[in-house]
């Protein structure tokens, strides 16, 4: 599900989940559980397996389980995306193909993300679901006022227009891609440990305050909008088109 590999102390992280690292409860458990394992390595580099970094949420799940899953599923994806923003050491993206909706945010929880290709985006508008507080203000800390058409556009960029809005900060050829992470997460390594992460906590802060203030007026709706029949029905309805092409 997530294979841990040791690079000269930096913990490279590869989510290894089905063909595209759909994101379900498990795999955000597990990626939660993995970087606290991981809290004392020198840096981390997240990438995934395949061709797609992650191409968002398992929506079939969602579908499938109902408001029950949503219930468990929605405080997993808050705790990996946290788990991944807030984790106290150098954290690189290796963003290897498509990172989609969830994978999107998982991409922009790294403290630097380099891409080789595939598309990148925030698509929960077009399949129907809202943003948990979390995974919004937490792109928001990457894009800044760029979340606006990020988000209500529901579309797809090309790594070329990820990195011209700051979702992505460097380009690189797959064949580079691992080498050119590890190198960077090794560059992060220069500042002392303890230095880096409060860097990392006063940079954070104002995303924080903002989560604070927003989850308890908009966790409740989500979880509500997320568990609707409609929900489910317009699910249905974007995968079938999905498959259409």
């Amino acid at each position: 599900m997530i294979d841990v590999s040791d690079h000269d102390g930096i913990a490279l992280l590869t989510l290894d989940h089905g063909p595209v690292n759909a994101l379900d409860r498990e795999l955000l458990t597990r990626l939660a559980e993995t970087l606290e394992a991981v809290a004392d390595a020198r840096a981390v580099v997240l990438t995934g397996s395949g061709r797609s970094f992650s191409a968002g949420v398992d929506l079939k799940r969602v579908i499938e389980g109902g408001a029950a899953y949503a219930e468990t599923f929605l405080p997993a994806l808050h705790r990996a995306t946290l788990a991944l923003f807030d984790h106290p050491r150098p954290v690189v993206g290796a963003v290897n193909g498509h990172a989609l909706a969830g994978g999107c945010v998982l991409a922009a929880a790294c403290d630097v993300r380099l891409m080789s290709g595939g598309s990148i985006g925030l698509t929960e508008l077009a399949a129907g679901v809202p943003f948990p507080a979390v995974c919004l203000e937490v792109v928001r800390h990457a894009v800044g006022p760029a979340l606006d058409a990020l988000v209500l556009g529901a579309g797809r960029l090309a790594p070329r227009q990820a990195l011209a809005i700051g979702l992505v900060h460097a380009l690189v050829e797959p064949e580079e891609l691992l080498a050119a992470a590890l190198l960077r997460a090794n560059e992060l390594c220069r500042a002392p440990s303890d230095v880096y992460a409060l860097s990392k906590r006063q940079l954070h802060r104002p995303a924080h305050q903002r989560i604070g203030a927003a989850r308890p007026l908009d966790d409740g709706e989500v979880l509500k909008l997320w568990s609707a029949e409609r929900t489910g029905r317009t699910l249905r309805e974007y995968l079938a088109s999905l498959r259409r092409g």
